[in-house]
């Protein structure tokens, strides 16, 4: 079977599993009603750095706000909530709630260090978020989530192969906007959110301020030691202001201040909750309790804050944006790493494992200076420039050993794009971003010679978008893009030598259409895709030598297809699905790992017992996800009663380089609900709420250089929450 025959079998298979879930519930009796009056809301993007409506874009988007994002943090949990929860996009982590790894269409980076290079770029308020803490800032007072799925390396950041997260806060407004909300559930946990703005000088000066506040009780015993509630708890804190200064039609300053504080605890390591030659959770596995001798109850701790400028100055055909940003941030994560207590359980542990693991200092300056013009025409372009440093101090405490590295990382880039309207039904795009990246890493308090990795490139994008009629488009879209060099220094602790890894280059080819049915009541969109990478970056974590190296494969091969939908059923009942389907191949046949200590590696080995990995999935990449979300409301007076529920599942999910029968995940869900009263006009909501309703017990991860440790999800939160907003 080809490809492309492939292709088009899980593209009708993914649009058969769409449809059907857009469908449920449309013939039901109860729902015969006149729904003439009944449509979808625009949904308005910036995935090419200006407001479009999403329908009109030519790159696969998905978004999410408002009711969902509000249900999916009701429990407390942090970004890796929005796992699964769009086509596509996967996120996981090895260090609690501050360094999460995020992967778009199965492209990721699963090393744990601190100063690990992602292809996926998080953006928060136009500001990449680079390193992986910067990429953990709470989510709160946001008006909407952009998932941008390919390479998007023309008119973003940093040299983004896999995709953007893009986060867009409440802005101040000349209009009085004001939003609580407070959660109280298990384990004591409990959230207060809020923003309040609106203008403090009329037409010139306008103001917000947005608060978070999270908690949740210690509930783990550790039954070594027998301490009851010794860790599974934590505080975090978050605030952003801003202050919005228009003292003309023609200029606007927006400035942005933020400030969040994390005191918790990291992840928990469960020692072989995993049996031999099976990668169901075992006996082993209990939620509420550890047996840990190391680890000093796995305390996590980081504190950051930042400051942006953003202008905007409209000289009539042409508007100059520049955004100026630092970011700052420092702490620590410490664990019992192996899971347990060596030579005496859970199960077998041939040795103890306690590392800590932090950013001493970070410091990092983005400044962006672009033209776009702002006409009527036919033709529209954007120019520009972006400018990129960081510098840190990183410190690995194994407690026989200890290191710290100052990594630096200097970029600059120049990018255009151009579209033109060439007929009103048709216009094409293009665009081109030239890069060149720096990066150092030296040994504290070491003579070993400085590490050195550089490289430039050209990205490009090229794009085609037809509306065949009023209600249905159709797009093309190929791009290339460009990660570039790395360095892992984390195994100096352990004496071993830095490892390096060149730059990685991504084709991309997809195609898509954008739809709109039955008077704007459906809305759905899909697109079908293939990318070959050249050197991908892999990291080669663990294996029973505990190493991590960065390592380049010859080639990375994919392809999957992407589906969104929205159906307003009636007045009164929404339901959204989304799918998406990823078939990810290395391509190197000599490429070798490291295995595992205990388990049952099931690709072919070499003569110096590594796994050959030719043909194995990317690490971290699911198969396939499958979500749901439905939202009925019954009208009572000017209010109503109303019930959400959003589910996900997640197909087969290899979590190393190397194959096994116990390192896997296959099936994984997920499901929320909601039930409560709210006003019509939004004026207030209380509701009774549901996390993990099921008490699915989900494998998020693993550690298998010393016995069969794995990490598993959030347990189920049942809970109330109050909101309110005028």
């Amino acid at each position: 079977m080809t490809i492309a025959t492939k292709l088009r079998s899980r593209l009708h298979r993914g649009a058969a599993l769409t449809a059907l879930a857009l469908a449920v519930g449309a013939a039901a009796p109860a729902f015969a009603q006149d729904t003439s009056a009944v449509t979808l809301d625009d949904v308005i993007v910036t995935a090419q750095k200006r407001a479009e409506n999403i329908q009109e874009v030519p790159v696969s988007v998905a978004t999410m706000g408002g009711e969902k994002l509000e249900a999916l943090f009701a429990g407390g949990e942090d970004v890796l909530a929005l796992s699964s929860r769009v086509p596509g996009l996967f996120v996981e982590s090895s260090n609690g709630r501050a360094a999460p790894r995020f992967y778009i269409r199965g492209l990721g980076n699963t090393d744990f260090d601190l100063a690990a290079s992602q292809p996926v770029s998080v953006i928060m308020d136009d500001v990449v978020m680079e390193n992986v803490v910067l990429k953990s800032t709470p989510i709160f007072d946001v008006d909407q989530v952009e998932v941008l799925r390919g390479p998007q390396g023309t008119l973003f950041g940093r040299n983004t192969t896999a995709g953007i997260v893009k986060f867009d806060s409440v802005k101040p407004s000349q209009t009085y906007k004001a939003n609580a909300a407070l959660t109280y559930g298990s384990y004591n946990s409990w959230t207060a959110e809020g923003g309040v703005g609106g203008p403090l000088v009329e037409g010139k000066l306008a103001g917000r301020i947005s608060v978070l506040g999270q908690h949740r009780a210690d509930y783990i015993d550790n039954t070594f030691t027998h301490v009851k509630d010794a860790m599974g708890g934590y505080d975090e804190y978050a605030i952003r202001g801003q202050l919005l200064w228009t003292p003309t039609e023609d200029l606007s300053v927006l400035l942005n201040a933020h400030n969040r504080s994390l005191d918790g605890t990291a992840a928990i390591f469960r020692a072989n909750i995993l049996t031999k030659g099976s990668n169901q959770i075992n006996g082993n596995f209990d939620r509420d309790s550890v047996f840990y001798n190391g680890g000093g109850s796995n305390p996590q701790k980081y504190d950051g804050n930042g400051e942006s400028l953003k202008i905007d100055y409209d000289f009539g055909p042409v508007t100059l944006t520049s955004i100026s940003a630092y970011e700052t941030t420092n702490g620590y994560s410490r664990g019992d790493i192996d899971g347990g207590v060596a030579g005496v359980g859970p199960g077998f542990i041939p040795f103890d494992s306690d590392t800590k693991d932090g950013i001493d200092d970070l410091d990092q300056y983005t400044q962006e200076l672009r033209f776009a013009s702002d006409t009527d025409g036919p033709l529209t372009w954007q120019v520009g420039g972006y400018y990129f440093k960081s510098d840190m101090l990183l410190t690995t405490d194994a407690g026989f050993a200890k290191a710290t590295l100052n990594h630096k990382n200097t970029a600059w880039a120049g990018f255009g794009q151009v579209t033109y309207q060439i007929t009103p039904a048709l216009k094409i795009a293009g665009g081109a971003r030239y890069t060149d990246d720096k990066k150092t890493m030296t040994i504290v308090g070491s003579t070993a010679p400085k590490v050195e990795v550089s490289d430039s490139k050209v990205s490009w994008d090229l794009s085609a978008f037809y509306d065949v009629n009023d209600d249905f488009s159709l797009y093309a879209r190929a791009a290339h893009g460009f990660r570039g060099p790395t360095i892992q220094g984390r195994d100096v602790v352990f004496g071993a030598n830095p490892s390096v890894a060149q730059s990685e280059t991504i084709q991309s080819y997809e195609v898509g259409f954008k739809s709109e049915l039955l008077d704007r009541r459906i809305r759905f969109n899909g697109a079908a895709f293939t990318y070959e990478e050249k050197d991908p970056q892999f990291s080669a974590i663990g294996g029973a030598g505990n190493n991590t190296l960065l390592i380049n494969a010859d080639k990375g091969e994919a392809y999957g297809v992407e589906f969104d939908g929205e159906f307003k059923v009636t007045e009164n009942l929404l339901l959204t699905a989304g799918y998406s389907y990823n078939h990810t191949k290395i391509k190197d046949k000599d490429l070798a790992v490291a295995v595992c200590a205990q388990c049952t590696v099931t690709d072919p080995l070499n003569t110096a017992g590594q796994a050959l990995v030719d043909g194995n999935p990317f690490p971290n990449a699911p198969k396939y996800v499958l979500n749901f979300t439905a939202r009925y409301s019954y009208p009572i007076g000017d209010g109503e009663l109303f019930a959400y529920t959003d589910w996900f599942k997640q197909g087969y999910t290899n979590i190393f380089l190397y194959q096994s029968k116990e390192f896997y995940s296959k099936g994984d869900f997920e499901g929320g609900l909601k039930l409560g009263y709210a006003k019509q006009d939004g004026a207030y909501e209380i509701a009774a709420f549901a996390r993990n309703i099921t008490n699915e017990v989900n494998l998020r991860g693993a550690i298998d250089f010393n016995n069969l440790t794995g990490f598993v999800n959030e347990p189920r939160i049942v809970g109330i929450s109050i909101s309110a907003r005028r």
